[in-house]
């Protein structure tokens, strides 16, 4: 099965060869022959790539550890579960996964493009090949998979102890959903700029593609960072990490190409502006993709590589974002700019939204790079950290978010502000008691918390308030309003749900940075110790052995205020056997939207432990208002615009040939 997967990998390098020069020499010379080759080469490359992930999935499962990749990934106690998830729990198995997303995109198009021009669509093709052929021979060469051992060990390593867990079965393959999904768009524009055509239909074409990169990458930031949250037992959400930046940074750009493709889609505008986004979007994730396995980072995050496959990938980096830009740069002249619109519009309200997520974008960029660049010039090692983001991303985005709930109001082509700030005056009204609540109830001194507790509610009153408007709500009778609400297109519902979710994360993440308490104290069995209204009692520390690990098991039952116990938390320090590697396993309890956070420490000489103790006031809204934003976004895939396509261009006599 092993030779079996190799093989297979090898015809998927042979087929994207195909991919990328048949469609594309038939698009050129307009043989629709050539042209129709893409689409089985790409469906069929897609299969092949599928069974060679399938065969290094059967080695993990078979803990077959006469293949490298198992042997240094995975032991024969490990669960099944975690032998599955450390087939991409590695940096070849990982990469295994990510061309299997990229053919699985170019599959897609293949079979449900037939809406697109044979030109268009082979091109989209033979470019999603090319970025193929590049991350096969990457594979091939540096970071061959089913590389085999002899004589073959008994027993494998085992895998990372922080990565056997139950997140790694869905962070990696929802962020690579997301990164790789991006390249589609990339095909698309590069595509376009090839062709030197570029309109609304073509926005309509990769608006969806867009989307869904979108909804994946959402999930699979949240995912990643509620994994860190729990799994590494520091008590946090998000660090600023290089590497958690690097999945940041795409998203970001995506969500200003989702905004921008609307304009273009809409009203013509923006054209050139979305094809560099459309690049940039991906570039971003290939950005990503080479500071993970280059070796320049060290990161929980990071694998650990040697510089030669560094020295590829950053060739892959050049090669296609340079390429795609030079060509951006000598065909954008050519096109027409677009459309022309007010200023004061939902137009200008979206290129607004642009101007301050592409800075945004930079802020974190040149703070994730700078301390590279730095070390590269000087050899001197700094580090960019929370200080640094907050200063700078921070103010830009608190902006960004005060103008959300402008957009969706403001008419098409001109608009009137002074109308639109009286439509949400009643949100503004409640955002800011919820601000005034929060400042005299919550803490006298905390001016900030409470602002942002406001710019919170702000988006949420200002996401419902877009669909009272479109429903006539206090115009019309309740059921004729009703009728209405359900009645509107699934994408406005989405774009409501989608910026109502960003404003529960951002209740979240003020709430947490600004409300939370840690309590750091040794406890002995028998002692409590009182957090935010309720008792913790520390009552034993038991051992108890795992599959692959050995643990001691802190017990901390939960009483309320009146004394009954609501909960017990179980708090943990892990010792995995094969590996010799401690981990800490914390202990949490959710308490309607907030949670009670425990983590152990060292053991002391009188017989107590250390224990780290957080409240966490609303701490899951950050991840259920990223939940949300996926359901937002689900919804406005599904809208019935998006599912039937691009309209027809209109015929005009004497130039059929031309709009075919």
């Amino acid at each position: 099965m092993t030779e079996t997967g190799h093989f297979a990998l090898v015809l998927a390098f042979a087929l994207s060869l195909v991919q990328v020069a048949l469609p594309l020499l038939g698009a050129r010379t307009g043989d629709a022959r050539l042209m129709a080759v893409g689409r089985p080469v790409a469906i069929t490359c897609f299969a092949m790539t599928a069974l060679a992930f399938a065969a290094l999935v059967s080695a993990y499962m078979l803990s077959d550890f006469s293949v490298v990749n198992v042997f240094e990934n995975s032991h024969s106690q490990k669960p099944m579960l975690y032998k599955i998830t450390g087939t991409w729990g590695n940096h070849e198995g990982s990469m295994l996964l990510w061309v299997l997303i990229l053919t699985l995109f170019g599959a897609l198009v293949a079979a449900f493009g037939r809406n697109l021009p044979a030109t268009l669509q082979a091109t989209v093709l033979s470019v999603q090949g090319m970025v193929g052929v590049a991350f096969f021979l990457f594979i091939l060469m540096t970071s061959n998979p089913f590389a085999r051992l002899s004589p073959a060990p008994i027993e494998g390593r085992d895998l990372n102890p922080i990565l056997q867990d139950v997140g790694l079965a869905i962070h990696p393959p929802l962020l690579y959903l997301g990164y790789v999904g991006f390249s589609i768009c990339f095909s698309f524009a590069v595509a376009a700029l090839i062709e030197g055509r570029i309109d609304a239909a073509w926005a309509r074409w990769v608006r969806p593609w867009t989307l869904v990169a979108w909804i994946f990458l959402t999930g699979g930031i949240a995912m990643g960072s509620f994994w860190a949250y729990y799994e590494l037992g520091w008590g946090g959400f998000w660090f600023w990490d290089p590497v958690e930046n690097a999945s940041f940074m795409p998203w970001l750009a995506g969500t200003a190409l989702l905004h921008s493709a609307i304009v273009m889609e809409k009203r013509g505008a923006l054209k050139i502006w979305t094809l560099l986004l459309s690049i940039l979007a991906f570039s971003l994730s290939l950005l990503g993709t080479f500071l993970v396995r280059s070796g320049v980072l060290t990161s929980v995050h990071a694998f650990a590589s040697d510089p030669s496959r560094g020295v590829f990938i950053l060739a892959i980096l050049v090669f296609f974002i340079g390429g795609a830009l030079a060509l951006f740069a000598w065909r954008a002249q050519a096109l027409a700019p677009g459309g022309l619109f007010h200023p004061i519009s939902r137009e200008g309200a979206l290129v607004l939204n642009n101007l301050f997520l592409s800075t945004a974008t930079a802020t974190v960029l040149v703070g994730t790079l700078y301390p590279l660049a730095i070390e590269a010039v000087t050899g001197d090692k700094i580090s960019v950290g929370e200080p640094f983001f907050n200063l700078t991303f921070g103010p830009v985005f608190a902006v960004l978010l005060v103008a959300v709930p402008f957009g969706p109001l403001l008419a098409w082509k001109r608009g009137d502000v002074l109308a639109v700030a009286q439509r949400l005056s009643v949100a503004f009204a409640l955002a800011a008691l919820a601000g005034i609540l929060a400042l005299l109830f919550l803490d006298k001194n905390a001016a900030l918390a409470a602002l942002g507790v406001g710019l919170a509610f702000w988006l949420i009153f200002g996401a419902l308030t877009d669909l009272a408007m479109r429903a006539g709500i206090g115009k019309v009778a309740p059921k004729a309003a009703l009728r209405r609400l359900m009645g509107l297109p699934r994408s406005a519902h989405g774009t409501a749900l989608a910026h109502l979710g960003l404003g529960l994360s951002t209740l979240g993440v003020i709430a947490v940075v600004t409300l939370q308490t840690e309590t750091i104290l040794t406890m002995k069995p028998g002692e409590t110790v009182d957090v935010a209204g309720y008792t913790l009692r520390f009552e034993a520390l038991n051992p108890h052995r795992g599959p692959n690990y050995t643990e001691d098991q802190g017990v901390f039952p939960v009483f309320d205020a009146d004394g009954s116990q609501i909960a017990t938390i179980i708090s943990s320090k892990r010792l995995y056997t094969a590996r010799r590697m401690p981990t800490t396993e914390a202990g949490i309890e959710t308490l309607i939207l907030s949670q009670l956070y425990v983590s152990l420490g060292d053991e002391t000489d009188d017989g107590g432990i250390v224990v780290r103790i957080w409240w966490k006031p609303l701490v899951t809204l950050i991840w259920l208002g990223a939940l949300v934003m996926m359901i937002g976004g689900t919804l406005s895939l599904a809208d019935r615009r998006l599912r039937v396509g691009a309209p027809a261009r209109p015929k005009k006599a004497g130039h059929a040939a031309a709009t075919t």
